[in-house]
């Protein structure tokens, strides 16, 4: 056991769009990113996926709508609900989701991870 740093973890990369896993709790997995730009839209047939921004604003696009998410707040997407994470400045957000949820969902693209970097 051993605490984590989350802002020292962020210093460890920079890279956009490659979540690193900083700890597993009860199948759950806790991931760190930086964003920029917009994402694919995508979904998760099995899994919620929580959005913590921890730096900078995040637009989560749905289908019929724009969710708007500051510095300090969340936002969980249900499964099965298409989303596109934006970020039009660089974002730091922190992903709660389990260890099966796949990083572009029921999408394949040249930017999809198969299994994340631990840092």
């Amino acid at each position: 056991m051993s605490v984590v740093n989350i802002k020292e973890k962020f210093n460890l990369f920079d890279e956009h769009w490659s979540p690193k896993k900083i700890g597993e709790l009860n199948g759950q997995q806790i991931l760190l990113a930086k964003i920029k730009g917009e994402f694919v839209f995508h979904k998760h047939e099995d899994e919620d996926e929580l959005f913590m921004v921890q730096k900078g604003v995040l637009e989560m696009h749905l289908k019929d709508k724009i969710v708007t998410i500051h510095e300090g707040e969340f936002f969980i997407v249900p499964k099965g609900v298409a989303h596109k994470p934006v970020a039009k400045e660089e974002v730091y957000i922190l992903l709660f989701e389990p260890l099966s949820t796949k990083h572009t969902g029921d999408v394949v693209t040249d930017i999809t991870i198969e299994t994340y970097e631990s840092i």
